[in-house]
């Protein structure tokens, strides 16, 4: 595993609209991560919403307001800190914003959540967006 203490920590935007979460496909897995949620390295001086906020605009083109501070963790599968925020969109749509990093951006309804992620979601994420996308 990963000695998190020698690597920056990562930010993921948790960003759901209209009934639907926005996940990316990056063009290298992360080992099993295909799909998973806008997300990239706390720089120097950020916070883990202001990074949410940043790598959601980058990797998007969304601009997101950083709603809440969901929780935090070391994955499983990478052994990186891990934070993840909920954030609401102010502006745009979403697009491949990284060609370089990401292959592909998707609305993913509640029920299809489990072919993208099939190993399921961090228990805070999961009891956020069993919330935010129950009306769809």
């Amino acid at each position: 595993m990963t000695d998190t203490t020698e690597q920056p920590g990562i930010s993921a935007a948790i960003i759901a609209d209209g009934g639907l979460v926005l996940m990316v496909r990056r063009r290298v897995a992360e080992g099993e991560l295909m799909w998973q949620f806008p997300a990239g390295a706390i720089e120097d001086g950020e916070t883990a919403e202001q990074a949410a906020v940043r790598e959601a605009l980058e990797e998007t083109g969304l601009t997101v307001e950083a709603v809440k501070l969901l929780g935090e963790r070391v994955h499983p599968k990478t052994g990186r800190l891990m934070s993840y925020t909920a954030c609401d969109v102010l502006s745009g749509y979403a697009i491949v914003g990284d060609e370089e990093e990401i292959a592909e951006v998707a609305w993913v309804r509640h029920r299809d959540l489990p072919e993208y992620v099939p190993y399921g979601l961090f228990e805070p994420v999961q009891v956020y967006l069993d919330e935010a996308l129950a009306d769809a």
